[in-house]
């Protein structure tokens, strides 16, 4: 009886052997002729998509210091209360000016070693349609009258738009790779199989940036330098990419 038993489990061990065999060299056949680079092309394909910004955006900066956090806080929030106020005269709403980032901490003296106070430190955003471009002295004033600073100034894609012009730039990078694979396979007496795999390598937008106060020419940064850098500016076109890689089955 015990040499039954024993006989059963080496087939049963042999079996499950043989199973693994099988599944371990089909898939290095499946592999072979799948993915081998001998029977496969890998391609790149890149799309550029040029589309005007449809949106202006103003980044407000309000930075303020006190020797107790609640002093700068208080000081700070009285900054952005006066430009609510002021953008609303402009016709806006008040949840049109939306904050971007808002830090209090400890203003370290690095001369001394020592804190010197407390530093409030709030950033926020304002956008409107480049139709409404006659608009930005009012908004570069409402800041300045405020006692906030302009950090910068940009011509920027809506998400509608951004997304719609995305789509457009993988689209045709997916076309320049299959074009570029179809070239290959009749440069070597080939024909393209099959789509064996694709990937999205990037994709690239940036907003066209017409102030930036960290790099204004000049004097110290002012709502004079920035109306003046934006005014004479009209919106150009902006580049959306993309890029993706294909390999495709030759036959």
């Amino acid at each position: 009886m015990a040499k039954i038993k024993l006989e059963k489990s080496v087939q049963i061990t042999l079996i499950i052997i043989a199973t693994v065999l099988v599944i371990t060299f089909g898939g290095m056949y499946f592999y072979k002729t799948t993915f081998s680079s001998q029977n496969t092309i890998s391609v790149n394909g890149n799309g550029i998509e040029k589309v005007t910004p449809d949106l202006i955006s103003v980044y407000f900066s309000v930075d303020t210091r006190a020797d107790t956090s609640s002093k700068a806080e208080s000081a700070n929030s009285e900054i952005v209360s006066k430009l609510k106020n002021a953008v609303a005269g402009l016709g806006f709403d008040e949840e049109d000016l939306k904050t971007e980032n808002y830090n209090i901490y400890p203003d370290y003296d690095y001369t001394t070693g020592k804190t010197s106070g407390y530093r409030a430190t709030h950033s926020l955003r304002i956008e409107f349609s480049t139709d409404e471009k006659n608009k930005i002295s009012g908004v570069i004033d409402a800041g300045a009258n405020a006692g906030a600073g302009i950090s910068y100034i940009n011509f920027e894609l809506s998400p509608s738009l951004e997304q719609q012009y995305k789509a457009k730039a993988i689209q045709t990078a997916s076309a320049d790779a299959r074009i570029k694979a179809e070239a290959i396979a009749v440069g070597f007496s080939k024909k393209l199989g099959r789509l064996v795999s694709v990937s999205l390598d990037s994709f690239n937008y940036n907003p066209y940036r017409v102030y930036d106060s960290a790099v204004s020419s000049g004097s110290a940064p002012s709502a004079e330098s920035a109306k003046a850098a934006v005014e004479s500016i009209t919106p150009s076109e902006k580049e959306v990419t993309a890029y993706v890689t294909a390999i495709y089955k030759l036959n």
